[in-house]
């Protein structure tokens, strides 16, 4: 998978692309601490647009991204899902955990 970081404002979006899964872990992780460091930053939006494939792996990834940005006052939601994706983070009720955007 290829994660690609850009911060607006208060805002940094976490563009990712290809298949999100365990094999993700150290990249994703990697791509979000920096983030959680900036003081700026108030919301991370992780976009899954280019996301073709995720596994429970991955559903576990973004609970633990929102369990440590909670910590740090920061905000995560989810955009750019469809399809498969979007079908996974429905059945795994995570509108309720996170904001999801179009």
């Amino acid at each position: 998978m290829q994660i690609a970081s850009a911060v607006a404002d208060n805002r940094a979006t976490l563009s990712l692309n290809g298949r999100f899964d365990f094999h993700s872990h150290r990249d994703f992780r990697a791509a979000y601490e920096s983030l959680l460091e900036q003081a700026g930053v108030r919301e991370i939006e992780v976009n899954f647009r280019g996301v073709d494939y995720l596994d429970s792996s991955a559903l576990g990834m973004l609970l633990l991204l929102r369990e440590k940005a909670e910590s740090t006052g920061k905000n995560v939601a989810l955009s750019g899902c469809h399809g498969t994706v979007k079908q996974v983070l429905d059945i795994a009720n995570f509108g309720k955990l996170f904001s999801v955007k179009g």
